[in-house]
């Protein structure tokens, strides 16, 4: 080796060992033994299915629950007084229609001209008021003018006595007048006037 080559070497850097610490496990003096086949943990067993377990508390039993009140009376009840008052209001527009028809009004008139009438029951015949229609009289029957048929009664008051009407016309074929059946009044007293015969023959005891 030449003296250049000899001097280079010398004056190169020199690399020192420095031991790496170890990355792998080694036998231990002090390590544990791993267990025995013998030494294994108790083994736990069930007999059934595991099942979720209740997380909150149980509710009180039907016993101590507030009773809880009944409101099918009330709605019973409620029911039973909105029929009534919608029957009601209809009795009364049906009677209203009857005391408004032209058939009422034309017995009306004829009856206070009949002689015969004015001997039982006086002068100023009209219908007899009601209470529960504010002064408005009650009529009963029918008044069916298309189909041909008329049934009425109510009651006639004068200043002598009062009474009931009846009146019953039927049509027997479409576009032929009305024939007038029945057209009677009956007093209180037990008189029958019948309106369709002439005044003097009118009155029966």
């Amino acid at each position: 080796m030449s003296t250049i080559a000899q001097r280079a070497c010398l004056l190169a850097p020199r690399r020192i060992f420095v031991p790496r610490p170890r990355l792998y496990a080694t036998a231990d003096s002090d390590s544990k033994p791993p267990p025995s086949p013998t030494q294994q943990p108790p083994i736990e067993t069930f007999s059934s299915p595991s099942k979720p377990r209740l997380y909150y508390a149980r509710p009180p039993t039907q016993s101590d629950l507030p009773e809880i009140k009944k409101r099918w009376p009330l709605v019973l009840a409620l029911a039973t007084v909105g029929i009534t008052g919608w029957a009601a209001f209809l009795l009364f527009v049906t009677n209203q229609e009857k005391l408004a028809s032209s058939v009422v009004k034309q017995i009306l008139q004829t009856v206070r001209e009949h002689d015969g009438l004015k001997d039982v029951l006086g002068d100023a015949i009209r219908p007899e008021p009601t209470w529960y229609l504010n002064g408005d009289p009650w009529i009963s029957g029918s008044v069916n003018l298309p189909a041909g048929h008329v049934d009425l009664s109510f009651r006639l008051k004068g200043h002598r006595g009062s009474g009931t009407l009846y009146f019953t016309s039927i049509r027997k074929a479409k576009g032929e007048p009305f024939t007038p059946l029945r057209f009677r009044v009956i007093s209180d007293d037990g008189r029958i006037i019948n309106v369709l015969t002439p005044p003097c023959d009118a009155v029966v005891r």
